[in-house]
């Protein structure tokens, strides 16, 4: 085989890719690309990004050769590039979503009238989104079969980087866009940043997720952004976290991940359609909708996790249920407002969990008890509850002693600034 093109996405690593493995291995020459599409506004996420792409091309250049990187429509610009190195193959880690796979089904036509081989290799997901069906099913529908099939599923080995990657000769790299010196949000981007924070979570901090993990005010594994990107490849992740004790919750998490994947994979319009459909309609409230992402509901574990995002593109994972969960099942407003609203701010934007879990507490999706609703001030008082979390990101309210923290309507006065909860006071 003489030149694959080996097309990076959402796989911006050389440490478990099997797409770039085997094109090291049989290929005698490998054109690693990347194309920075301008009809995908990536906004917050665009600095973490152009991160990443800057650390994967240090790390292809240490090896030999290079980050090919191109700007247009991802399929016209491997098509010209191909056409440029005389590429006999094109390969690429497969997705899920409808935008992913419009994109693969048109590469694999234009190759095919080219003449040019085209391979999707797994790495997105732990296990490939359509290889676990339940009997007389396309996918699971129920999270806990399918983990214990996804538990008991043997998994491909995880790879190594490649030892050299063989560019071919007067290929141009072209340019990347400088990342701002202060980017939006809380951690850097880029597979050596990714591996240092999966290193030191396996060693430091994942003994003690199953008893903290639901504490909003700890940090977790951080990993989310890495893995969104493919920084992380989430087959080492759960191999590295399986060497040590107790990973099991942990473990779980990455499954629900994986569970979100196979049901886009076969209900592809989970980001704008109900999964399982709701009764009733949805109110139509811009200044809730807008006071909810401000973090001025009122309501201040709600605001905190509002805030949070707002400033470090990032929420824990319990936040995000809550906050869900106030403006479906409280403020009853449709959970596609959330989804957008995530979307824009999160670095961890990741279409199949995104709408999967918003979907799962607004009760349109895969939860079996859809008017579950989390109570905000129960869960505060459960998960902060020496509201350190709140008095973080909602400062106005950080005098207020105890757990008036929680309950500021109780004060004797009100905190200046800061409003009354929309809809009244909250009962625990």
């Amino acid at each position: 085989m003489d030149t694959v093109i080996v097309l990076f996405n959402r796989d911006l690593r050389l440490h478990d890719h099997p797409a770039l493995a085997e094109a090291c291995a049989r290929a005698r020459r490998v054109v690693p690309l990347f194309v920075l599409d301008p009809a995908i506004e990536a906004r917050h996420r665009r600095d973490f990004l152009h991160e990443t792409l800057h650390d994967l091309r240090a790390s292809l250049r240490a090896l030999g050769g290079d980050l090919v990187v191109r700007h247009g429509d991802p399929v016209a610009e491997a098509m010209r590039a191909a056409a440029e190195v005389r590429a006999t193959e094109i390969w690429a880690s497969g997705d899920v979503s409808s935008l992913a796979r419009r994109r693969e089904r048109r590469l694999a036509e234009a190759c095919a009238a080219q003449r040019i081989g085209f391979r999707l290799f797994p790495g997105v997901t732990v296990v490939p989104p359509a290889a676990l069906t339940p009997p007389g099913g396309s996918h699971y529908r129920v999270f806990t079969p399918y983990w214990r099939v996804w538990s008991a599923t043997r998994r491909r080995p995880v790879l190594p980087a490649p030892e050299s990657v063989r560019l071919p000769g007067g290929v141009d790299p072209g340019a990347l866009p400088e990342p701002p010196a202060q980017p939006y949000g809380i951690v850097r981007g880029g597979e050596t940043e990714g591996r240092r924070r999966l290193d030191h979570w396996v060693n430091e901090g994942l003994a003690a997720y199953g008893e903290t993990r639901d504490r909003v005010a700890r940090r977790t594994s951080m990993l989310s952004p890495y893995l969104h990107f493919g920084c992380v490849s989430p087959a080492e992740v759960v191999e590295r976290a399986c060497e040590r004790p107790g990973a099991e919750e942990y473990v779980r998490q990455i499954c629900w991940r994986d569970f979100y994947y196979q049901v886009t994979y076969a209900f592809p319009d989970l980001g704008r359609r109900d999964y399982r459909p709701r009764e009733g309609d949805w109110e139509h409230d811009e200044d809730k909708a807008q006071a909810w992402r401000e973090g001025m509901t009122g309501v201040p574990i709600v605001d905190a996790g509002m805030r949070q995002l707002l400033t470090e593109g990032w929420m824990h994972n319990r936040l995000r249920l809550i906050v869900g969960s106030y403006l479906t099942k409280r403020l009853k407003i449709d959970w596609r407002v959330g989804v957008d609203h995530f979307a824009d701010l999160l670095l961890d934007g990741d279409m199949p969990n995104n709408c999967g879990n918003w979907q799962w507490v607004a009760g349109t999706g895969n939860d079996t008890k859809p008017y579950r609703t989390l109570n905000p001030l129960r869960q505060a008082k459960k998960f902060d509850p020496d509201g350190e979390y709140v008095r973080r990101y909602v400062p106005e309210l950080a005098s207020l002693p105890g757990s008036l923290v929680h309950e500021p309507w109780k004060a004797p006065a009100l905190v200046p600034g800061y409003p009354p909860p929309l809809g009244g006071e909250l009962k625990a």
